[in-house]
């Protein structure tokens, strides 16, 4: 009976860890690492070494971003109990500010010291190399600056440009780089591709959250377009990220199996109806992870088609 009690609290510590880490976003940034190394298999210069090193430096991306994330709207009071989403430990009251500051810093390290590993593994010039430290040092200062600072870019409507910039064209684009140490202008399609559906898994986020944001002074491109047009946004955003994978997959003649990714379709078209009818931000809640799915799905289909082409 004791002990029950005495590991209750560090269970539910441990927990809210877990949900602040928000690991089932993940896969979101995982997405352009794969779509980047299927173009750099298709180019028979595959390098599974800096494809694990890529995959690795973006994830640690990925959760320094969401613990600031956590961390920024805390500290500015956006995180209401009237917020739809999901509690989180900061919410709770189960993570401390000092302890949400040394889970930021010690990620932060973390992350430096695998992106580091990876540029010194990958690049064969000092000017690939400085390059892409300077790219490495402004992913960690816009993943940090999302939510935090006196002028977070997230509060100013930037962040669905800011995603397509780094879970799009640089995850896409840089670890095609890494690995072929060359630049194909083409590769910007899927990448762009692949970054707007990572917008749009923002945008569900941002629809869902849409009355609380508003209230705290967050406007997101949901909060300045309105539930209604973020909704035509959002099947707007589905819509193109199909776009560039198939224009991609004509300019390139790839065959029939490099056309594979259409069979999401129906996924991302039945998505986008949902959304539409359904105006009711409470209704957002259960798509958020359904996006995210969706995105992997694409760029999995994608990649299983560039490999057998």
């Amino acid at each position: 009976m004791t002990d029950n009690i005495s590991t209750a609290p560090a269970l539910s510590s441990l927990r809210a860890w877990l949900e602040s880490f928000r690991l089932r976003t993940l896969p979101l940034a995982c997405a352009s690492v794969i779509t980047g190394s299927a173009l750099a298999w298709q180019q028979s210069s595959f390098n599974p070494t800096v494809a694990l090193l890529t995959l690795l430096t973006t994830a640690l991306l990925q959760i320094l971003s969401n613990l600031a994330n956590d961390y920024g709207d805390a500290v500015k009071g956006s995180d209401t109990p009237e917020r739809l989403g999901p509690l989180r430990g900061m919410q709770k009251g189960l993570i401390g500010l000092k302890q949400m500051r040394f889970a930021l810093a010690l990620t932060t390290v973390l992350t430096l010291i695998a992106g580091v590993t990876l540029v010194v593994s990958a690049c064969d010039s000092l000017v690939d190399m400085l390059g892409f430290l300077a790219l490495g040092a402004v992913a960690v200062v816009a993943a940090i600056a999302y939510t935090v600072g006196k002028k977070p870019y997230g509060y100013l409507g930037l962040g669905d440009l800011a995603v397509l910039i780094f879970f799009g064209w640089l995850g896409v684009v840089g670890s095609f780089y890494l690995q072929t140490h060359s630049l194909q202008w083409l590769s910007f399609l899927p990448a762009t591709g692949c970054g707007l559906l990572a917008v749009a898994v923002l945008n569900v986020n941002n629809m869902r959250d849409i009355d609380s944001d508003r209230r705290n002074g967050k406007f997101t491109v949901a909060v300045r377009l309105g539930a209604c047009s973020a909704r035509y946004y959002h099947a707007m955003l589905l819509s193109a990220s199909l776009f560039c994978f198939a224009l991609y997959a004509k300019l390139t003649g790839l065959d029939a199996p490099g056309w594979l990714f259409l069979l999401s379709a129906p996924l991302l078209f039945g998505q986008a109806r949902f959304v539409i009818k359904h105006t009711n931000a409470a209704a957002m809640r259960p798509v958020l992870e359904k996006t995210v799915k969706a995105a992997l799905l694409v760029n999995l289909l994608f990649a299983l088609g560039l490999a057998m082409s």
